[in-house]
């Protein structure tokens, strides 16, 4: 086998634009990223509830449908 072929293997500090830091293995010394598992909406579950109601509320619009019953 060729000797010394294999990339070098670190101790990832990995910073999101929130702030959020953590520790990961990686190719790469420092990787930095927009979204994490603290702010990223489907994790959080904040910001896509509003949205997806705007999206029935139209449908019910759109078709007359009601939802009291």
């Amino acid at each position: 086998m060729k000797q010394d072929i294999q990339p070098t293997y670190y101790q990832a500090k990995v910073v999101c634009n929130c702030g959020n830091e953590f520790v990961t293995g990686s190719t790469k010394e420092d990787i930095h990223v927009e979204v994490c598992s603290k702010c990223h909406p489907f994790y959080t579950g904040q910001q896509r509830s509003v949205t997806a109601r705007g999206a029935i509320d139209r449908f019910n619009r759109k078709y007359g449908l009601s939802q009291s019953k």
